[in-house]
């Protein structure tokens, strides 16, 4: 029994299969101009468009795909809307049809949540609530998570930023030092040779600020300060922020095992920080936590499962 993901975010084209013996997957980054801090929502539809068919034809498909899945809105609450996302939809109802299955929709963050679960080694399929973190280039959301049969999740915000997301912090700080768009990687290779520091981050509850990191870095640079040392700078808001929402959750809303999903959780030193000054961090693989259609195809895998069983 294998199920066809599709997850077409606003910076990668997935597509994936799941089932009992695993999951294979093709995914591509969309191009972003030298200089750019992002992409028009209408580029990004034209850049899955072109991407889907080739990524397809990459995939080894099997002849046993029993039902498709598909990411269609980037949470779930009414209203949450991108355009990307209807790309991949259109893929994955044209594929259902043809092949005579059904068709399973999702939100991009639940798909997130199952790609970190089918990744951890010590995180099994939930049947009880548990926290998620959220962290990516337009998410940064400390979530209260509870199975739903029909979405996969219930989340409930609980946490989180105020205004950028930590995703964007570091990828706007790297264009600024000339890197290329989206600048994880490379802005957390030169933070490692820079020197830590104390932050302070602005708190209201376990909401927390980002935007003030941004001018601080800004005005760091401008100073003369190393960039290494203003990259490492960006590194500790960030691990100090997440650190600090979560603490203070678990005041607010009691301890529960909290699980670190996006792609901002490829970072090893936010990844160490959690773990050393945090109660119950579980993290999904490095590979899993950039956006992919595996934990979409996933969560279609386990509600099939559960209407096969039931």
């Amino acid at each position: 029994m294998s199920v066809l993901g599709f997850d077409t975010s606003n910076y990668t084209t997935s597509v994936a299969l799941y089932g009992e013996s695993g999951y294979n997957q093709k995914r591509r980054l969309l191009y972003v101009e030298k200089g750019a801090r992002g992409l028009r929502q209408s580029d990004a539809l034209f850049l899955h468009t072109k991407n889907l068919p080739e990524l397809i034809s990459e995939l080894d498909i099997p002849d046993s795909i029993e039902a498709v899945s598909v990411s269609e809105c980037p949470r779930d609450e009414e209203g949450s809307y991108m355009p990307c996302f209807l790309a991949g939809v259109s893929a994955a109802a044209a594929a259902a049809k043809a092949l005579g299955v059904p068709l399973y929709r999702f939100s991009h963050q639940s798909g997130h949540i199952m790609a970190g679960i089918v990744s951890c080694p010590d995180f099994e399929y939930p049947e009880k609530e548990f926290y998620s973190y959220h962290l990516s280039g337009g998410t940064t959301e400390l979530v209260k998570v509870s199975p739903d049969k029909e979405r996969g999740f219930r989340v409930e915000i609980i946490g989180g930023t105020m205004d950028i997301s930590a995703g964007q912090l570091i990828d706007r700080a790297g264009v600024f030092l000339g890197m290329d768009f989206p600048c994880g990687a490379e802005l957390e290779k030169l933070a490692g040779t820079g020197k830590s520091r104390k932050v302070k981050v602005p708190m209201n509850g376990a909401k927390c600020n980002f935007s003030g990191a941004e001018n601080t870095f800004i005005k760091l640079i401008e100073s003369g300060e190393r960039k290494e040392d203003a990259a490492r700078f960006i590194l500790d808001y960030c691990a100090e922020a997440v650190i600090k929402t979560v603490n203070e959750a678990m005041n607010m809303c009691g301890e529960k095992e909290v699980l670190y999903v996006g792609g901002v959780m490829r970072n090893e030193y936010i990844r160490n920080r959690i773990i050393n000054e945090t109660k119950g961090a579980n993290f999904g693989s490095v590979e899993l936590s950039s956006d992919n259609a595996v934990g979409i195809a996933a969560l279609g895998y386990y509600r099939l499962k559960g209407k096969t069983n039931g």
